[in-house]
C-alpha cells in the first residue's frame, strides 16, 4: 500500500478562501479584522515566519501591523507595547513571535495579552478554557492537526491517538483536542521506553518531536493516519520531517508531508483566530 498525502497547502488555500469571503463580508458591516505581530531580534526562521503571515493577511483581507524591534529592547518596553495593542480598537489580534531573548521572559509577555486578543492561544485563560472544552481561540498548530485529520475523511472518535511530544505549543494541547473529539490518547516523549511498542498501538499517530527523520516504518501500525509536525534539516541539508516520508508511506493509510503539510495551517488558523476575534469585538461593542 502507499499512503495518501494529506497536502495542507490544498486544505489551508480552502480556508482562505472561505476567510477572504468573510472578511468580504465583515468590511460590508464597517467590521475590519486586524492583527499585530510584534518580533525582537534577527532569527532568520522568526522573520521567514513572519512575512507567511503578513502574506497571509494581505491574500486574505485582514489589516497587519508588523513591529520590529532590536533584540535589545527591554522587557518593560515590549509589556508596555503589548497593552498598547490591548487597549487598540483595531486590533483584534496580538502575536509575539516566539523565541525572545533571553533576557525577556516569555511567560511575563504571554501573561501579558489580553485573552480575548490571544489569537495563538497561548494565555492562560484560553489554555484553561481549551482544557475544559469552553469556547476559546485554540492554539493554532494543534488546531490545523485536527482540522487535517477532519478533512481528510478519517474519524478520531474511538481511534487510539499517540502523540509523541510533550510541549505546551503541540504535544500537550493536541493530546487534549484529540481527547476532546473522543479519541483515547497517549503521550510518549523523550522519557518513554520501547516507543516503538507504544507507536505501533497508535491508530493516528502526530509526531512533534523536533528530530529530523526518526520515526521510521518500524513505529508506525500499517493503516495509520500519521501527521508530521517536525520542520528539520537532514544531513544533505534537505527540509525533512520528524517522520522518515519514504519508508512511513508504504505502511500508513494517510500521511502529512514536510513542507506543504501542517506549516500551511498553522498559519491559516491563526488568521481564522484573528476573524473570529474581530467579531466577538464587534459583538461586545454593540451590546454596549
Amino acid at each position: 500500500m502507499s499512503a495518501h498525502i494529506i497536502v495542507g497547502a490544498e486544505v489551508a488555500s480552502e480556508i482562505r478562501t472561505a476567510l477572504k469571503e468573510e472578511v468580504g463580508q465583515l468590511k460590508e458591516q464597517g467590521i475590519h479584522p486586524g492583527l499585530a505581530v510584534i518580533l525582537i531580534g534577527d532569527d532568520p526562521a522568526s522573520h521567514s515566519y513572519v512575512k507567511g503571515k503578513e502574506k497571509a493577511c494581505h491574500e486574505i483581507g485582514i489589516y497587519s501591523e508588523v513591529i520590529r524591534r532590536d533584540a535589545s529592547i527591554t522587557q518593560e518596553e515590549l509589556l508596555g507595547m503589548i497593552e498598547e495593542y490591548n487597549q487598540n480598537p483595531n486590533i483584534h489580534g496580538i502575536l509575539v513571535q516566539l523565541p525572545l531573548p533571553k533576557h525577556i521572559s516569555e511567560k511575563a509577555v504571554i501573561d501579558a495579552i489580553s485573552p480575548e486578543k490571544d489569537v495563538d492561544g497561548f494565555t492562560p485563560v484560553n489554555v484553561g478554557n481549551m482544557l475544559i472544552g469552553n469556547d476559546c481561540y485554540l492554539p493554532c498548530t494543534p488546531h490545523g492537526i485536527i482540522e487535517l485529520i477532519k478533512r481528510s475523511g478519517q474519524p478520531i472518535e474511538g481511534k487510539h491517538a499517540v502523540v509523541i511530544g510533550r510541549s505546551n505549543i503541540v504535544g500537550k494541547p493536541v493530546a487534549m483536542l484529540l481527547l476532546q473529539e473522543n479519541a483515547t490518547v497517549t503521550v510518549a516523549h523523550s522519557r518513554t521506553k520501547d516507543l516503538a511498542s507504544i507507536t505501533r498501538q497508535a491508530d493516528i499517530l502526530v509526531v512533534a518531536v523536533g528530530r529530523a527523520e526518526m520515526i521510521g516504518a518500524e513505529h508506525v501500525k500499517i493503516g495509520a493516519v500519521v501527521i508530521d509536525v517536525g520542520v528539520n534539516r537532514n544531513e544533505a541539508g534537505k527540509l525533512v520531517g520528524d517522520v522518515h516520508f519514504d519508508s512511513v508511506k508504504e505502511v500508513a493509510s494517510y500521511l502529512t508531508p514536510v513542507p506543504r503539510g501542517v506549516g500551511p495551517m498553522t498559519i491559516t488558523m491563526l488568521m481564522k483566530n484573528t476573524v473570529d476575534a474581530a467579531k466577538k469585538a464587534a459583538c461586545v461593542a454593540q451590546e454596549k
